[in-house]
């Protein structure tokens, strides 16, 4: 064999070492806080073959170029030294940006439970925020000089290789053996680009789901593998709407079979121009919480929001709600303007912007001062532009704050942002009632936990300690907010945006979307619970349905007191989940795969692909499912589209 085609063949080896080792890298950190060493049933070496399969995808399309003119250069006598180092820099760079992927996707992986995807260039446009962020939480700073020594020595590594087969031929390869060699290497090559010998379709996603469990499923991928092929999928459908039902279907269903007339037992009655103070929580899983009996606890095993605990003993708490999609724009679009997240479109980066009708508006033309706070940026995710345009009159953001209280990425801690609140809403008109939205941000990575605060603290992980901290903040706000004149002509109205990637028998995580919330007016509404299927879209109809009884729909969203859903559903990027009672449908819209798992068991049993005698029944379950989740996402599009959605 050529001392060429021996330095392809070491580049490839090299590579597919690295790969394999980030691979097992990623694995230790994802199960790093797990009480329990995860339960693998032998099945982990043949993820680490999937993701060997992957690997050579990737390295296939890196060493198909250098393969085809190191072939040319062999056969025309090429030996110039300068002519094959330009391949070596090729490869090395490709591979170096491959690595990159690599070590982005441990992180990124942790916290979203899927691998490095196109949705990361969602950040792009706010190049500052993504830097501060890399710069302000350390582990992401290790990942980085991790990422910076293992590209040190591949180079190195690779260098060995260029200087022992990259050099000139002591004497001509015979022609023959070249051409049998070419043709190996370019067969073998543009096989492995493919990924399958299968005729019919080449490697996919899909692929490496080869079991029920959801991590050894996406362990197997390689994340340059997805972030690019999810870039080339995203620049196909960018400016493309989402075909996945027929519009009279999905115009029918929406209008008219959404959800169910009913009538709850009790509905309280809120006095005219009473204040409203939403609260969107960040991340705040019930996973993390002690009144859903979460998982998530402190190191003793006692809940970790003892504080939000109580608020919900004394609130109406509608304990089957589900949130929108798994980003924050998701959980503030879905929760005050009432349409789903429609896959991985970013709802507030649309153009031209649209014009929501939902509860800012509808508070505003009834005569509320209408505020929204955050603690950062407020041109992050084009939020203050987007609220701004519709219902906000005041997008109160990191540019109101003082300097010294801008502690990191996301700005000032939830501490801050509430004691800021309480004092602007004081200072409010009296005789007009108020609608102020607070969203936290201190519960998402890079942690930033204040100093000027005084917690004792059962956490030693930060992780832990951050919902500690927030739930102290919320008990704070709280008693402040009790002595001031206007507290008892409020109501306080908390949700999260999303929940939190915990691990999960399915690769869509339900605590992603399980979400807490609760009404808390303890004058005017009696605790109570309520365990219907209920959306994060269904917030801004309920609650308007107490304040002005003679508001006209035109949302998604369906007031719970009076009507009820079949199903809940939501996105997680190009992922659809829907559930119902027992079962959860579970869609894939890159590979147009479904599944359907009985989710109230955890079981992780694919329905759909399994023989049983209730496939029938449950194949037509599945298919009511997916219709009715299906023409609620495209009817939102198709409102959107048309100018319809105010």
């Amino acid at each position: 064999m050529s001392r060429k085609f021996r330095y392809i063949l070491s580049a490839y080896l090299l590579g597919i070492l690295y790969f394999t080792l980030f691979r097992i890298v990623g694995t230790f950190v994802f199960f790093a806080g797990s009480e329990s060493a995860p339960d693998f049933q032998g099945l982990y070496p043949q993820a680490l073959f999937m993701g060997w399969r992957f690997d050579t995808v990737v390295s296939c399309y890196i060493l198909a170029i250098p393969i085809l003119c190191f072939l040319a250069g062999e056969f025309l006598h090429i030996r110039s030294k300068a002519y094959y180092k330009v391949f070596h820099y090729f490869i090395g760079i490709c591979y170096t940006l491959c690595l990159f992927a690599c070590a982005a996707d441990i992180p990124y992986f942790s916290y979203f439970f899927t691998r490095l995807n196109a949705m990361a260039l969602n950040y792009g446009d706010s190049a500052s925020v993504v830097i501060d962020m890399i710069v302000s939480e350390p582990t992401y700073i290790v990942y980085f000089f991790v990422f910076v020594v293992v590209a040190i020595s591949y180079w190195l590594l690779l260098s060995l290789c260029k200087r022992r087969w990259l050099i000139p031929e002591d004497r001509p390869t015979p022609w023959y053996c070249t051409a049998i060699v070419g043709v190996l290497f370019i067969f073998g090559c543009f096989t492995g680009m493919r990924g399958r010998l299968n005729k019919k379709a080449p490697i996919r996603v899909g692929t490496a789901y080869f079991c029920n469990n959801a991590f050894l499923n996406q362990i197997g991928l390689n994340p340059a593998f997805t972030f690019v092929k999810s870039a080339l999928e995203l620049a196909k459908d960018k400016n493309k709407p989402l075909e996945l039902i027929d519009i009279d279907t999905a115009q029918e269903i929406a209008n008219n079979a959404r959800a169910t007339d009913t009538l709850a037992s009790f509905i309280p009655e809120l006095p005219k121009n009473t204040n409203v103070v939403l609260i969107i929580m960040e991340s705040m899983s019930t996973e993390k919480m002690g009144f859903f009996e979460g998982s998530y606890r402190n190191d003793f095993g006692g809940s970790l929001t003892p504080h939000l605990d109580s608020i919900m003993a004394h609130s109406l708490c509608f304990t089957n709600t589900y949130s929108a999609g798994i980003h924050t724009y998701n959980g503030v679009y879905g929760t005050l303007y009432s349409h789903p997240a429609l896959l991985a479109q970013h709802a507030m980066k649309r153009i031209p912007m649209p014009l929501m009708g939902g509860l800012p508006w509808e508070l505003f033309n009834n005569g509320y001062h209408t505020r929204f706070y955050i603690t950062h940026d407020e041109g992050f995710d084009n939020m203050g532009g987007f609220l701004k345009g519709n219902g906000f009159a005041t997008v109160v953001s990191q540019k109101d704050y003082p300097s010294s209280q801008i502690v990191g990425t996301w700005g000032v801690p939830d501490h801050v942002l509430f004691d800021h609140a309480l004092k602007d809403l004081d200072k409010q008109d009296k005789t007009h009632p108020f609608f102020a939205t607070l969203l936290t941000c201190s519960d998402h990575a890079p942690y930033v936990l204040p100093e000027d605060i005084s917690i004792n603290f059962q956490s030693e992980d930060m992780g832990r300690r951050m919902v500690e901290y927030a739930d102290w903040a919320i008990a704070q706000f709280m008693q402040k907010a009790s002595e001031t004149e206007w507290f008892k002509n409020t109501i306080f109205v908390f949700i999260a945006d999303h929940g939190a990637g915990f691990a999960s028998p399915y690769d869509m995580t339900l605590a992603y979307h399980h979400i807490p919330m609760f009404f808390y007016c303890p004058n005017h509404i009696q605790p109570s619970t309520c365990d219907q299927l209920a959306l994060q879209i269904d917030l801004a109809p309920t609650l308007l349905s107490l304040l002005t009884p003679q508001y006209r729909n035109n949302t998604l969203g369906i007031d719970l007191f009076r009507q009820q859903r079949p199903y809940a559903y939501f996105s997680a990027d190009d992922r659809i989940g829907v559930l119902d009672g027992e079962y959860f449908y579970l869609y894939r819209a890159n590979e147009k795969h479904a599944s359907l798992y009985h989710y109230q068991d955890n079981d992780p049993t694919d329905y759909l692909s399994t023989n049983s005698p209730r496939h029938d029944e449950l194949l037509q379950r599945a298919d009511s499912m997916k219709r009715y989740a299906f023409s609620m996402i495209q009817y939102s599009q198709y409102l959107l589209q048309q100018n319809k959605t105010h």
